[in-house]
């Protein structure tokens, strides 16, 4: 059973950093593409940065500048550098995987979810 396990949330004062992972693990799976998502309270869950297995990475605008994406592939894990922090920054950071998994004598594709990590930027 394919899962991801994220780290790395916590509390920073503006202006700090947090660099957060995921590691996907469990079954035989080939990734598409990792992501990370967030989700601020009364607020829709929005794309912050995702890569490819091709190396191609896109930003929320809000982030560019700021936020690094990278992935460890022999891992399995997706890694995401949060610099230069502001409070609207803060939201659960949710990682996000198109996995193409092999089960039942198939591949199937499909999206997972990490179980979410608090991130919060006092002012």
């Amino acid at each position: 059973q394919v899962q991801l396990v994220e780290s790395g949330g916590g509390l920073v004062q503006a202006g700090g950093s947090l660099r957060l992972s995921c590691a996907a693990s469990g079954g035989t799976f080939s990734i598409y593409a990792m992501g990370w998502y967030r989700q601020a309270p009364g607020k829709q869950r929005e794309l912050v940065a995702g890569t490819t297995s091709g190396g191609s990475t896109n930003y929320a605008d809000s982030v560019k500048g700021r936020f690094t994406i990278s992935r460890d592939n022999a891992e399995n894990t997706v890694y995401l550098q949060m610099n230069s922090l502001k409070p609207e920054d803060t939201a659960v950071y949710y990682c996000n995987a198109d996995l193409g998994v092999y089960t039942r004598s198939s591949w199937l594709r499909a999206d997972y979810w990490g179980q979410g990590t608090q991130v919060t930027v006092s002012s």
